[in-house]
């Protein structure tokens, strides 16, 4: 999602804002685009409407309490949705039919999917199996025994979004995909244990870099390409939320903010491709990657992960962190 000829942001030192401008800053605003690199590339901050501009960058939409209550139960149908299409992805089912279960249970909900047309994408949840990073397209690919598929998936529920993802290993693990997944989830969490006890969101990307750096064993990559944002009327909203280790601090955590914390990890480099269909990407080296997502609210008490049905209270609880329901 970088500009195109540039770096990554931390060797980059061309482009001197309070924001990192070499990855989509402006790519999750309204008009940037879909997920995708060309999104990115034809975004500029110099151009966005002034409505969502404060101080020459883009404005952060803080929510109210009942106001991200209503995003929790979006939330939790969210996770039910994931759940089942997690239970389903096994041998000799193709990717269309994830989404087909992750459809039926929006449906039954009453929820509305935020991904089927966004920006002309096709489906309900992105399904990217193996080489392939984010926004997998679901159809008839047949899942095979030790596939890797991340679900990434999302609804609305009275108008407020949530945004969510989860990695299974199909059938039988290699232990080297095995890893990556745990690796990958248990940065999540330590990105939002950043959040809850940082002050900047400059803080979740470092506590996920000085995590999966310290991990032992091969080194994984972290996709400098993608990162995370801002949630709430939109799906995706400022800010960005880097999954590594800048100079920049970001805006400074207060009540109101929600953002999806998603690091993407892969085995190999972090260089990434997207396809003719304009919307899979994939590592050009062909290593397997990984993606774990929740969506996460801070206000006056604490934080409460609001695709979690416990709020995150037993992954966070080894990391001294203890989630607060929304008053």
């Amino acid at each position: 999602m970088r500009s195109k000829g540039c770096v990554p942001y931390r060797e980059c030192g061309t482009h001197p804002s309070s924001f990192p401008r070499c990855i989509p800053i402006s790519a999750t605003l309204p008009g940037a685009g879909k997920w995708s690199e060309q999104g990115a590339r034809s975004a500029s901050t110099a151009n966005l409407p002034e409505e969502i501009m404060a101080f020459g960058q883009p404005r952060i939409e803080y929510k109210t309490n009942e106001q991200m209550r209503t995003m929790h139960q979006a939330g939790l149908v969210l996770s039910r949705a994931l759940d089942a299409a997690v239970a389903a992805a096994k041998p000799g089912v193709t990717t269309k039919d994830l989404d087909d279960v992750f459809a039926a249970v929006l449906n039954d909900a009453g929820a509305k999917s935020n991904f089927l047309g966004y920006h002309g994408f096709p489906a309900t949840i992105c399904t990217s199996v193996n080489e392939e990073v984010v926004h997998g397209i679901p159809g008839g690919r047949v899942l095979n025994d030790g596939d890797i598929i991340s679900i990434d998936g999302g609804c609305i529920v009275d108008g407020w979004h949530s945004d969510s993802a989860r990695t299974v290993i199909v059938g039988n693990a290699d232990p080297e995909d095995q890893r990556l997944s745990d690796v990958t989830e248990a940065a999540m969490w330590r990105g939002i244990a950043g959040l809850a006890k940082g002050k900047f969101v400059g803080d979740i990307g470092n506590a996920i870099d000085d995590y999966v750096s310290s991990v032992p064993g091969k080194p994984l990559g972290i996709l400098e390409d993608y990162v995370g944002h801002g949630i709430g009327s939109e799906m995706h909203m400022a800010p960005d939320v880097l999954n590594y280790r800048t100079s920049h601090r970001g805006p400074k955590i207060r009540p109101g903010l929600c953002l999806a914390i998603e690091p993407m990890l892969v085995r190999g480099g972090i260089e990434t491709a997207t396809l003719d269909d304009d919307w899979t990407v994939v590592t050009t080296d062909g290593k397997r990657s990984c993606q774990w997502e929740h969506s996460v609210a801070v206000h006056e008490k604490g934080i409460w992960v609001l695709s979690a049905p416990d709020g995150g209270a037993e992954q966070l609880a080894p990391l001294g962190v203890v989630p607060v329901p929304i008053p």
